[in-house]
């Protein structure tokens, strides 16, 4: 059974004014490049052997010192991209509020069946993503993998890999913390165990146990 540790990418430019940021390519801060050398030192005392990323440069440069740190060249795979905000990408909840108040009470309703407008049908986003984690498990029956990505496909992947209604993936998994680890073993039949989440990228703490 192949184990993936799931980050999400540290933190952006847009972090603070809580915008959406899809297929944005937004830069890191100094706080999340701080947060991917974070990563890097955890890293560098695991057994881990192959690091993933999205192709967005927030992404890349978090994996990198973790990279560094093992000796591996991370693998940039497009199935690990953002979910495409369309409409939204760039934007406040307050923006689009004025912006189409309609659709974004219907996107608040239910993400999924109403995603938001020009955006990428979240089910989608998950199944393409599902897609790469299993294509690796099969290469890596049993290894373990860093993957660093975005925190809406993270929350997408972990709702549909442990059976929870993806429309519930905002209330569920509210939050994904900046270079924080979600660790999860991938079972036969497309199933999944949650063994960690939301945990800090310390090397006092998040020794693995097998």
């Amino acid at each position: 059974m192949t184990e993936f540790v799931l980050v999400r990418h540290g933190e952006t430019a847009w972090h603070a004014e809580n915008r959406y940021a899809g297929r944005t390519d937004v830069p890191l801060t100094e706080l999340g490049h701080q947060q991917a050398a974070a990563l890097g030192a955890w890293a560098a005392g695991q057994r881990l052997d192959a690091v993933l990323c999205s192709p967005l440069s927030r992404a890349r440069l978090t994996a990198g010192p973790a990279a560094t740190a093992l000796g591996l060249t991370p693998r940039v795979d497009e199935r690990l991209y953002e979910v495409d905000f369309g409409r939204g990408d760039g934007l406040t909840r307050a923006e689009m509020a004025e912006e189409f108040p309609d659709d974004l009470a219907a996107f608040l309703t239910d993400p999924v069946a109403h995603h938001l407008p020009g955006g990428e049908d979240p089910a989608a986003a998950a199944a393409r993503a599902i897609a790469c984690l299993e294509e690796v498990a099969r290469e890596l029956p049993d290894g373990r993998v860093l993957v660093v990505a975005h925190s809406t496909l993270v929350r997408l992947v972990l709702c549909a890999l442990l059976g929870i209604p993806l429309a519930r993936y905002r209330q569920v998994f509210p939050a994904l913390e900046n270079g924080a680890l979600t660790e999860l073993r991938l079972l036969p039949g497309g199933r999944a165990s949650l063994l960690r989440l939301n945990a800090p990228a310390t090397t006092d703490r998040l020794e693995h146990h097998p």
